[in-house]
């Protein structure tokens, strides 16, 4: 989850992977596969950023819980 802000500067946690599209028109907008639509402070590149840096810490924690090597 990424944590971002709305417009009425109320801070959300959102689930990443439920994000199709983010528009900035110039408010930046996420369009989430349940149909919400989220309006956001963040410009578009931040939330990129923040996405990346997610998926980051999930991938190194699944390198850490499986002992980081392959087993076969």
């Amino acid at each position: 989850m990424i944590q971002l802000t709305r417009l009425n500067h109320e801070t959300v946690l959102v689930n990443s992977d439920l994000i199709v599209l983010v528009e900035a028109n110039p408010d930046t907008v996420l369009s989430l596969t349940t149909g919400e639509r989220v309006r956001v402070l963040e410009g578009m590149q931040v939330i990129v950023e923040r996405v990346v840096e997610f998926k980051r810490l999930v991938l190194a924690g699944a390198s850490v819980a499986g002992g980081g090597e392959a087993h076969g």
